[in-house]
């Protein structure tokens, strides 16, 4: 029999920074200040999203979300501009290439005018121009914008839930009650570029989050756990009480 969804999986999340933090440097290495507050702001953004909830799905993706923004940002975990040069976006990037034809570069110096930028290096004209609709923004006038912390961490995640970038979404390869596939999963972003390690990431992300995340009260599938009736009553009810009633429960079945 399937039991109810955790009454805790779709509150948003909330986190012990101090755990973050010290798992983080165990899994990673040493931070830095930069990186803290990179990090920090991350954490405020996440805690503000109501696209992430407590559920095991949720906690695979914010993490395979995580090691792809750190790879993708050099591992500073802010938003950055693409490496290289005007020529460079252009020779790569312009409306005559086929690249650029795919990214819905239409004009003479689209491809540096709508380079990477961002955590995930969101590229292309016609990338610009659905992540400028969802945000309300004019990203096409002002490409620039997309570098904006707040607003390159809800293109990154939504593009990435979506599939704006390759057709690919977060749901085809982190799903509920499967292992995840980390390694599939970089085709969301750029084929397979990297998916080892990135993949790696993701589970020290993992870990990094199972540490400073609250432990849902129910589990979304019968592992010997308990009802959510069960659970309930023993959130609420005080110690003393419950050792009242197991008592009384002892006695009513001496007397039978």
């Amino acid at each position: 029999m399937t039991l109810p969804i955790s009454i805790l999986s779709t509150a948003m999340l909330s986190f012990d920074r101090k755990k973050f933090f010290d798992t983080y440097r165990n899994r990673f290495g040493k931070l830095t200040q930069p990186l803290v507050d990179a990090l920090d702001f991350l954490i405020d953004q996440i805690e503000q999203d109501d696209r992430f909830t407590n559920s095991e799905k949720d906690r695979r993706q914010l993490a395979y979300c995580l090691a792809t923004f750190k790879w993708e940002t050099a591992h500073t975990m802010e938003p950055i501009d693409e490496f290289g040069t005007i020529e460079r976006f252009n020779r790569l990037y312009g409306p005559q290439t086929k690249v650029g034809k795919v990214l819905g570069n239409t004009e003479p110096g689209d491809g540096a005018r709508f380079k990477g930028r961002g955590y995930v290096q969101l590229t292309g004209r016609a990338n610009y121009r659905r992540a400028g609709s969802f945000l309300n923004v004019d990203l096409t006038g002002d490409p620039a914008l997309a570098k904006n912390p707040p607003l390159a961490y809800r293109i990154a995640v939504q593009g990435m839930k979506e599939g704006w970038f390759t057709g690919r979404r977060l749901d085809q390869f982190i799903r509920d009650n499967q292992p995840p596939e980390y390694e599939k999963a970089r085709s969301i972003i750029n084929g397979s570029d990297k998916a080892q390690t990135i993949a790696d990431m993701a589970r020290r992300f993992d870990e990094v989050l199972l540490s400073a995340l609250p432990v849902p009260l129910v589990k979304a599938q019968n592992r010997g756990g308990l009802r959510e009736a069960e659970v309930l009553e023993k959130a609420t009810v005080p110690t003393r009480s419950r050792k009242k009633t197991a008592r009384a429960k002892d006695k009513s079945k001496s007397t039978v």
